[in-house]
């Protein structure tokens, strides 16, 4: 990963992740050669701070579509999911309290987890995107942010989590189908 073109790298990613499961990036651009072929690719990383890109050869990497798109609304306290342009889910939401903020940018999914406990804090699923928490920087794998289920129902609409968006159960669980790696996430006051 460098900060331009044939750069010297300033990052480097291995196959999979620090949970074992393999690493996704976002790609943004392309750059081609003299004969018009991608020679690299811009893409965002799951890094602090929030959004940093770098160039990686286009050889080391491998393209998949993806047709779905997820919006995060603070103000509304409501996530929407979208597939080939058309709304499929809107739900009510838990976000970030005011002392642990949801942070707001374009992300990406780079992960989904299947907890050990499907009764747990998590629910049963947690969709990881390539957020960090702007506050809580001491934490596990520096504070990232997912949207997941949860075994607090009382906490959906309201802002109570530590950064992360949390859904119901149900509907968690249809995102989780839906929102494959690579899913674009946009969250937005």
């Amino acid at each position: 990963m460098a900060r331009r073109p044939g750069g010297r790298a300033f990052a480097t990613f291995g196959r999979l992740n620090v949970n074992r499961v393999p690493t996704i990036f976002s790609a943004r651009a392309a750059r081609l050669d003299a004969h018009c072929r991608r020679a690299s690719y811009l893409v965002q990383i799951p890094r602090r701070p929030n959004g940093v890109t770098g160039w990686v050869p286009a050889r080391q990497v491998y393209l998949e579509p993806v047709r779905a798109r997820i919006l995060v609304d603070l103000s509304e306290k409501r996530v929407t999911l979208y597939r080939s342009g058309r709304r499929v889910l809107s739900a009510t939401a838990a976000i970030g309290s005011p002392a642990t903020p949801t942070p707001t940018g374009s992300f990406y999914v780079n992960q989904r987890l299947i907890p050990a406990d499907p009764s747990g804090p998590f629910g049963p699923g947690a969709v990881g995107i390539s957020a960090f928490s702007n506050v809580l920087t001491g934490w596990t794998q520096g504070g990232p942010i997912a949207i997941h289920g949860t075994n607090e129902p009382w906490s959906i609409g309201k802002a109570v989590s530590n950064g992360c968006i949390r859904l119901p159960n149900p509907v968690l669980r249809k995102v989780f189908r839906l929102a494959l790696n690579g899913t674009p996430v946009l969250i937005r006051r």
